[in-house]
């Protein structure tokens, strides 16, 4: 897009340049051809003559005053304007004394057209020198018949009209060309400022990728510190507490055997879930049974631990809700048995797995001691540790949220909601197409 505007301009100098040495020659050419006509055409004597030199003298110096010794009077508006108005009038005059100098009045379009560049005061010039050349061409403003004055009006008309015409196509293509050098103007701003904006864009894009992979770890850490929690973490509080049973059962072999059994089975247990949370795979639980039996297996296998009763109520239609709410609501489970186990010294607990429209809920309750839950997600001090935190986190991971009631010595507990399709959309594909977006349809 460089290349056509260069060229255009260069043409234009290129034009300038050769008008500017055809002003500086041919006006002079047509006054001294005008003038040398004088003596073969004038027959008024020699008086007539010696005027016709001097006026063509005055008219050259004008000219050569005005115009060719001093250049840089060209680009001042108005002195061009006094240069073009006398010259016109001189020319007036010669022509309407010696009709022959109509040859050297056509200069003046050029001098119009050059120095008047308002088109409306060039559109005044033109008129102007366009009857100068229809006298010229009638034979001047002499009385004489009816068919003169038509054939001078004619030829006035003539030139008027072509001259005028002329001069308001230039017009029109000068008005075009501003147009269109102002576009082109428009539209290399707009590129720049569109390189600009690409450039911004790459370094947006740059920023966004190392924002992406920061977040990606950061949710990874997360992610292995809610697993190695809800594992190792618990599985060796379990073990250390088995183990410290086993030390207190004294000499009672079958109870001392009892614990270290339970003992062993945590560590295969938690050895089992660290292999499945490095690989992020699904709790073992829901490998083989949906969320309200994985549930009731793991309220059993706690109870059995720690000889506490835990009982598993599910209401609503059971259906399934996607692996990573399972595995949240199944997680949750387990921490808030952990921390009953660890704190609560409850002698009883219970499980509510409800399966609404739009949310399954999962409510866990213990009659035990109760906390301040002021004090929860302060990391690991008491019952608000850590492990409130990565359920409150994996949770509201699902667009979910949890609520924790507590009261010291009056029990807690815990209320986890995800939200899923309702089971009338799921058992009708139609209406899911429905009220999915384009982007899920595709």
């Amino acid at each position: 897009m460089g290349v056509a505007p260069y060229r255009r301009n260069r043409t234009a100098r290129q034009n300038e340049q050769i008008s500017r040495r055809v002003a500086g020659v041919v006006p002079y050419v047509l006054l001294a051809f005008a003038t040398g006509l004088t003596p073969l055409l004038d027959a008024s004597g020699r008086r007539s003559e010696l005027l016709a030199f001097g006026l063509a003298a005055v008219i050259a110096v004008w000219i050569l005053w005005m115009y060719t010794l001093h250049p840089a009077w060209r680009q001042r508006p108005r002195v061009m304007a006094v240069f073009v108005t006398v010259l016109l009038t001189l020319t007036a005059v010669a022509v309407m004394l010696y009709p022959w100098f109509g040859f050297f009045s056509f200069t003046g379009y050029f001098y119009v057209f050059a120095l008047l560049p308002p088109w409306r005061k060039r559109m005044i010039g033109v008129g102007v020198v366009a009857v100068l050349a229809g006298i010229s061409q009638a034979g001047g403003l002499r009385p004489g018949t009816t068919a003169h004055l038509a054939v001078l009006f004619g030829a006035i008309a003539v030139n008027a009209i072509v001259a005028c015409a002329f001069t308001w196509v230039d017009h029109v293509n000068d008005v075009e060309h501003e147009r269109s050098e102002r576009a082109t103007a428009a539209i290399a701003e707009a590129n720049h400022r569109l390189e600009a904006t690409l450039s911004e864009n790459v370094g947006l894009h740059e920023q966004l990728l190392v924002q992406a992979r920061e977040a990606g770890m950061l949710d990874e850490r997360q992610r292995m510190a809610r697993e190695i929690h809800d594992t190792l973490a618990q599985g060796l509080t379990g073990i250390i507490t088995q183990l410290q049973a086993a030390e207190q059962a004294g000499q009672d072999p079958v109870e001392r055997r009892r614990h270290f059994d339970a003992a062993i089975m945590l560590a295969r247990e938690s050895l089992t879930e660290a292999r499945r949370s490095v690989h992020a795979l699904r709790p073992e639980p829901l490998e083989r049974a949906l969320l309200g039996e994985a549930l009731a297996g793991v309220a059993q296998r706690w109870s059995a631990l720690n000889g506490v009763p835990a009982q598993v109520t599910t209401t609503g239609t059971a259906r399934p809700i996607g692996h990573d709410a399972e595995s949240a609501l199944l997680r949750t489970a387990q921490e808030a048995l952990a921390n009953v186990a660890k704190h609560a010294a409850a002698t009883r607990i219970g499980l509510t797995l409800s399966y609404m429209d739009d949310a399954v809920v999962l409510d866990v309750r213990d009659n035990g001691r109760g906390f301040d839950p002021a004090q929860a997600g302060k990391p690991r001090t008491g019952p608000g540790g850590f492990g409130i935190v990565a359920m409150r986190q994996r949770i509201e991971g699902l667009a979910g949220t949890l609520q924790v009631e507590s009261e010291p010595g009056l029990g807690t507990a815990i209320s986890a909601s995800i939200p899923v399709s309702s089971p009338r959309a799921q058992a009708n594909p139609a209406c899911e197409d429905a009220v999915a977006p384009e982007s899920a349809r595709r």
